[in-house]
């Protein structure tokens, strides 16, 4: 269960994956191709009026697939 208090971090998140997707020209679909799941859940992650929870292990399989560091999906520079 996500704590209401992350949402805005997840938010960000969601955001910062979507900007890292486009700079690699992959589509959500074909995002959600590489990581053997639904485009909808994509969807969720990166909708920046929904709060999606993702665990550790999508997160690792999100950056392995985007061919960078995790780390980066969660920095929140302002």
């Amino acid at each position: 269960m996500m704590r209401a208090e992350f949402k805005d971090n997840y938010i960000k998140m969601g955001l910062k994956i979507s900007y890292y997707r486009k700079i690699k020209s992959l589509t959500q679909a074909e995002l959600a191709e590489k990581l053997n799941c639904d485009v909808s859940f994509i969807g969720q992650i990166e909708a920046p009026n929904i709060y999606k929870a993702i665990s550790l292990d999508t997160l690792f399989r999100i950056a392995d697939a985007l061919e960078m560091p995790a780390y980066k999906l969660l920095i929140f520079d302002d």
